[in-house]
């Protein structure tokens, strides 16, 4: 009887174990999933931005009738080799660009199509503000959860490590030059 209750205690302590851990592990993938949605978005709106930036080059060059590239960087872009927040930096950097030489020629002022597109972008700069916000909150939190007893338990066992926020900014090392505006 009194091995029956022990293995009975027993059972029920794995028990809570599983389950705790279920709850804790079920947690971090809530975040991560939530991380990879809005990296998505934030990958496809910059996409579209890139895009965008390369129509809009080209309807100016056209417009002031030149051969140049007016963001001759920006085609030689290869979004594989550089993070997402490269990406948006170098992008807004073109954005820039273009905008200053719009201002430069009255044509391209009235130009219906380049107008449109710079709508877009208004557009979309502010959704990526947007994702930017929801996904900086959500590395709040999960990084959180990989501090916080049981969860980083949990978390050393399956590796989790903190995640740096958009703009690339580690809180966890000493290097204070990493943050960029």
């Amino acid at each position: 009887m009194n091995t029956s209750i022990i293995i009975l205690i027993i059972l029920i302590i794995l028990f809570f174990l599983f389950i705790s851990y279920s709850v804790i592990y079920n947690k971090f993938q809530d975040y991560i999933i939530k991380i990879n949605e809005v990296e998505g978005k934030i990958d496809d709106v910059l996409r579209d931005k890139f895009d965008s930036l390369i129509e809009m080059n080209s309807i100016i060059k056209e417009g002031i009738k030149t051969n140049k590239a007016i963001v001759d960087d920006i085609s030689k872009i290869n979004s594989n080799e550089i993070s997402s927040f490269e990406l948006d930096r170098k992008l807004t950097k073109a954005l820039n660009k273009i905008n200053f030489v719009k201002e430069q020629y009255t044509e391209l002022k009235s130009n219906e199509k380049l107008n449109k597109l710079s709508y877009n972008i208004d557009d979309m700069n502010e959704s990526l503000s947007a994702y930017k916000k929801y996904y900086n909150e959500t590395i709040v939190s999960y990084n959180k959860l990989i501090r916080k007893f049981p969860y980083n338990i949990i978390g050393l066992i399956l590796k989790y490590k903190e995640k740096t926020f958009f703009d690339g900014k580690d809180m966890n090392d000493e290097n204070i030059k990493d943050f960029k505006i």
